[in-house]
């Protein structure tokens, strides 16, 4: 009887669930578009979704678009409502602030918001756009928004480490994981390298980092959002260790494959190994980089092993074996370095069976 009894909920809790589940029923429902670059095509996809459900019934309107925006995204915009901006001028800058108070007089089922991430002048009713959103929101208007990844705030330092760049403008992730549905515009990275100039991101390696980033956010804030209903309802996840990954290191290994590996690893639940090849005769500068990254991948939290054998390959297969590793990942040089040739990286792939390979290019000698 006791044990049944310590299974019910506490009425504190019960009362808290209640209130949160009345929240949402009477907030509007929020849709975000993320871009993992710039000129990815999410306000395009905004507009079309807007447009979409027009079609289907509902009133939509666009409340907040970007001064400039490309032709095809225009053309969108003659089909739905527009509610005028306000401009606002102060010291010196120009401001294009949401006009709150014409939008909830009109109390559109729908609103279009593009630039989440911009600042309201000093005055304003709220500091940030996205806070503008949750206005709207808590008005029971729904709302479809785009933002980049560079402007999510706990991913900026992650962004500037691939592109030397960090935004100035910015949303904490926290309103992200409030989503009810979070879109990847999953452009191709091929098709945005022509358009990407004026970010300075043409190269195809940076870009497929950033795209890596974005699908990894918005698979968290799934994965949050499950925990917090399980939670909610007094479930337990039950997760298994499914995915092994085994980082192949170097003294002159690029830093973002072991940060590659420790995010698959913790957005998959899975583990992080490290190793690297003993190897006799280093200088003392090359011994000092190597026992940098060593100590970086133990920072990470991975398990590191040194592997003795004279067989490159065949000592990584066996310790993936023997550990049950699902993914291997290893730099590759394009200056063909001593030990570490391509053809070792080919003899690799063409033995790793069942085993994932993943290359990373990297240069220097080794």
């Amino acid at each position: 009887m006791s044990g049944a009894t310590d299974r019910r909920p506490n009425p504190e809790d019960l009362l808290r669930r209640v209130e949160a589940d009345e929240r949402r029923e009477r907030r509007g429902r929020l849709k975000v578009f993320l871009g993992y670059a710039s000129r990815v095509g999410k306000s395009l996809r905004m507009v079309q979704e807007g447009c979409r459900r027009k079609e289907r019934g509902q009133d939509v309107v666009v409340g907040a678009i970007q001064p400039v925006v490309p032709a095809e995204v225009q053309a969108f915009l003659t089909k739905v409502e527009v509610i005028p901006m306000v401009r606002w001028v102060h010291a010196g800058r120009t401001y294009e602030v949401i006009d709150l108070p014409a939008l909830f007089r009109r109390h559109p089922g729908v609103c279009l918001i593009d630039g989440l991430a911009n600042d309201n002048p000093p005055g304003s009713r709220n500091r940030k756009r996205w806070q503008d959103v949750n206005d709207l929101l808590d008005r029971g208007i729904s709302v479809i928004t785009a933002v980049n990844l560079q402007h999510i705030e706990e991913q900026q330092g992650a962004v500037e480490r691939i592109t030397g760049k960090r935004a100035t403008e910015c949303v904490p992730q926290a309103f992200l994981a409030d989503a009810d549905e979070i879109e990847v515009v999953d452009a191709p990275v091929e098709e945005l390298q022509a358009t990407a100039g004026e970010a300075g991101i043409r190269d195809p390696r940076r870009l497929s980092e950033l795209r890596e980033l974005a699908l990894l956010l918005a698979a968290d804030v799934v994965d949050q959002q499950l925990l917090d209903y399980l939670g909610s309802h007094h479930l337990m996840p039950q997760w298994g260790t499914q995915e092994r990954i085994l980082v192949c290191l170097t003294r002159q290994s690029d830093p973002e494959m072991l940060r590659a590996g420790q995010r698959n690893a913790r957005r998959f639940h899975g583990a992080l190994l490290a190793a690297h090849m003993e190897q006799e005769g280093l200088s003392a500068t090359d011994q000092k980089l190597l026992e940098q990254q060593l100590a970086a991948a133990r920072e990470a939290g991975a398990e590191v092993h040194c592997l003795k054998r004279a067989d490159f390959v065949g000592a990584v297969l066996e310790l993936a074996r023997q550990q049950r590793v699902t993914q291997i990942f290893i730099g590759h040089s394009l200056r063909r370095p001593r030990w570490f040739r391509r053809s070792l990286v080919d003899r690799l792939i063409d033995a790793a069976d069942s085993i994932d390979v993943r290359l990373f290019p990297h240069g220097g000698k080794s």
